[in-house]
């Protein structure tokens, strides 16, 4: 008998709440009954078993199959998905878990600035920059794209902010959100030295969806759902009722504006009034910056009453995620 398919979200940490939290939105929630259980299912998509794993182990459990789909940073995938391509990122960015893997040295380091600084400072110390890092595989070709190739680079766990003081590296690399701990142990990235952007995205094992129909098929589910989400969240429903001779006299002058014109178009429908005038009820999706622009559109052309909700999903005839992922399974 086949085992379930499974999904690995982070067990611990800011990562791991979002995770819960951003899958819940998409309409893929969690139900973990028992907290100190390191497995769960999402009732909406049966046949799927979520583990709970820390972000590299995830990576490593997806690349050698015991795992089917993962939830991770892009950091960590970066360093740990391997030569062999068994990893397919099917969604880069799930717009969460934001933060960057930077180069980072000492305040006191004045004079050094840009990575080219860091040339001179090699010579003024007479060897080799030895650089504290957990990313060495993202690090090293960084350096060497900068003419540091010959850096040193110490892999390291914990705490990597005191390697400077205590001496044991010249620098570090490592990931930063806000910046408030380089400041508080007087340390400061390199305006140049940003080596990765990184958020959350959603990977899957290659051999499991090339192999087996029903992963393939709870991919499509999973990206359904999270593209319907992220569309959705960046926009509003707006409805306004506008005055006119017909749908599609009001249809044209919505076409003539810049935002208001809708996903294909607006949906009009007919407003009986008690004094027999014409009105329609317009309907119409637009992007949440576009907002205000759409409001004044919408009363340039005679709209009023305006109304503006949230959306929760906005499906398209087929994600363009999914058709990227059966392209890159060829």
């Amino acid at each position: 008998m086949s085992r379930h398919l499974r999904l690995s979200i982070p067990s611990k940490g800011r990562l791991a709440e979002d995770s819960l939290n951003f899958l819940a939105a998409c309409g893929l929630e969690v139900y973990k009954p028992n907290p100190r259980q390191y497995e769960a299912s999402i009732p909406s998509v049966p046949g799927l078993t979520v583990l709970f794993q820390r972000p590299t182990d995830i990576v490593i459990s997806v690349r050698n199959g015991s795992v089917d789909f993962g939830i991770t940073g892009l950091d960590v995938l970066t360093e740990f998905h391997g030569p062999n391509g068994d990893i397919l990122t099917i969604h880069p960015g799930l717009g969460f878990g934001s933060c960057t893997l930077d180069v980072i040295v000492p305040e006191a380091w004045t004079d050094v600035s840009r990575m080219d600084d860091l040339k001179r400072k090699q010579a003024e110390l007479g060897r080799p920059l030895r650089v504290a890092t957990k990313f060495p595989n993202a690090a090293k070709p960084f350096f060497a794209g900068h003419g540091l190739a010959e850096s040193v680079f110490i892999a390291a766990e914990g705490t990597l902010e005191i390697a400077p003081t205590i001496g044991y590296a010249d620098l570090i690399t490592d990931l930063v959100s806000t910046g408030t701990t380089l400041r508080d142990n007087h340390l400061k990235r390199l305006q140049d030295g940003q080596i990765l952007s990184s958020q959350a995205c959603l990977i899957a094992n290659r051999a499991a969806l090339k192999a087996n129909p029903e992963a393939l098929a709870i991919a499509r589910v999973l990206l359904e759902f999270i593209v319907a989400h992220l569309r959705a969240s960046k926009a509003v429903s707006v409805f306004a009722n506008v005055r006119g001779d017909s749908p599609e006299t009001i249809a044209r002058l919505m076409f003539s504006q810049r935002v208001i014109g809708g996903l294909q178009g607006p949906t009009l429908s007919p407003v009986i009034t008690r004094q027999g005038e014409q009105w329609y009820a317009a309907h119409l999706i637009v992007r949440k910056d576009q907002l205000a622009q759409a409001i004044a559109e919408l009363r340039a052309i005679g709209g009023s009453g305006v109304v503006v909700a949230p959306v929760t999903y906005i499906f398209e005839e087929e994600p363009a995620e999914y058709r990227a992922m059966l392209e890159a399974l060829r």
